[in-house]
């Protein structure tokens, strides 16, 4: 099945693919299951439902990710162009249309539901983005007549535009990093970048200044005695403490019982109670190989769309995992990021395990694309608009 002078798909498929990048994400995602397990059950059992009501959904949520995860790394180039470009535009489309018929939440809109399923347009925005930015920018970069950058940065301001009326600050903050991302991947002078970091701190005031949750939550931050909310943060911090090197063990942390998010965003800080801090130091560990195994394979691509591609889609995924343990840290104020395969949230995992197969499928040693002869086509690299 596996042989190298087999010609069938799925052994080209498995001697192609990044088989250690492939493992480690798979990895990620049965970490999640066990955590699952510590962290969902008083969540559960406070909301008046079963203690396993979340890890029977987390489970299943990974049966469809997994298939997107591996069926998508099987395309070619071209391919993964057009599947992102089909996801861009329709989760484009919902973003926008989750501002009149979305469910309102805390007084934001940024889910619609569907059959009874609530769905997050920009999870999938994300890595549609990704990919379809590196693609226009790396058109630009070769045809200086395409205005490739113009095009991505007006994509970009529709989905940010979209993003801040819902209003969603921290997915607007990955948004405007991913494409600061594909700018810096694809060659600005410094003063650009100085200029760039200037309008992130202006962003970031302005933020403070306009939307009024933004400001409680710094203010609380940067003051936490001020009379803030920062139940949850303490007991996070808590349950990071109390498990010590090797943590209290399996449904023995105190702390995370009384975490509100202990399932979603702070499952970080509740894995420290249950199983140590030597385990997170482990998740961070895989969560640092996969980031940076997947920035190692994009170089190795002849493809100049690729490496853009791929690369942005890691710096995405790490950017994603940072801001969520950041949080679970205390270091920034708190935000609704997931932390990729770990935290609980079906939307969250289909969206990352998408963006991950594009990543797997845009990594392959010799990704092929088939012409119109039906002819493998192992030249990607001369082939035109790569």
């Amino acid at each position: 099945m596996f042989s190298r002078a087999r010609k069938t798909p799925l052994a080209e498929w498995w001697w192609t693919i990044d088989r250690e990048l492939l493992a480690a994400l798979i990895l990620l995602m049965i970490a999640g299951i066990v955590l699952s397990f510590a962290a969902s059950p008083p969540v559960a059992e406070r909301l008046g439902l079963s203690p396993w009501h979340f890890i029977i959904r987390h489970a299943l949520f990974c049966v469809p990710a997994l298939g997107v995860l591996v069926g998508t790394s099987f395309l070619g180039h071209r391919q993964t162009r057009i599947y992102a470009l089909v996801v861009l535009a329709i989760s484009i489309a919902l973003l926008w249309a989750t501002l009149r018929f979305g469910t309102e939440v805390k007084g934001a809109r940024r889910w619609m539901s569907f059959a009874g399923q609530s769905i997050q347009p920009s999870e999938f925005v994300k890595p549609a983005f990704a990919v379809i930015g590196a693609w226009l920018f790396s058109e630009s970069m070769q045809l200086k007549h395409v205005p490739g950058r113009i095009l991505a940065t007006g994509i970009a301001a529709i989905i940010i535009g979209g993003l801040l009326l819902q209003p969603d600050v921290g997915q607007t903050a990955l948004m405007l990093a991913t494409w600061a991302a594909l700018l810096f991947l694809s060659g600005i002078s410094w003063w650009l970048i100085f200029g760039l970091m200037g309008a992130g701190v202006a962003g970031v005031f302005g933020a403070y200044m306009l939307f009024p949750h933004v400001s409680r939550r710094i203010d609380t931050f940067l003051n936490p005695e001020g009379g803030g909310n920062t139940y949850q943060v303490d007991k996070a911090l808590s349950s990071l403490l109390e498990g010590g090197w090797f943590g209290r063990g399996p449904g023995e942390s105190m702390a995370k019982k009384v975490i509100p998010d202990a399932h979603a965003d702070y499952v970080f800080s509740a894995a420290a109670g249950e199983f140590g801090i030597l385990f997170c130091l482990l998740l961070v560990c895989l969560i640092a190989f996969i980031v940076v195994r997947a920035l190692m394979g994009a170089q190795r691509q002849q493809s100049l769309f690729a490496r853009l591609a791929a690369s942005t889609l890691a710096i995405q995924f790490g950017l994603q995992s940072a801001i969520n343990l950041s949080v679970n840290l205390n270091l920034i104020p708190p935000k609704g990021m997931t932390l990729p395969f770990v935290s609980y949230g079906g939307t969250s995992m289909i969206a990352i395990a998408f963006g991950m197969g594009l990543m797997l499928a845009l990594t392959r040693e010799k990704p092929e694309e088939r012409m119109a002869t039906g002819l493998p086509a192992y030249r990607s690299a001369l082939a035109p608009a790569e």
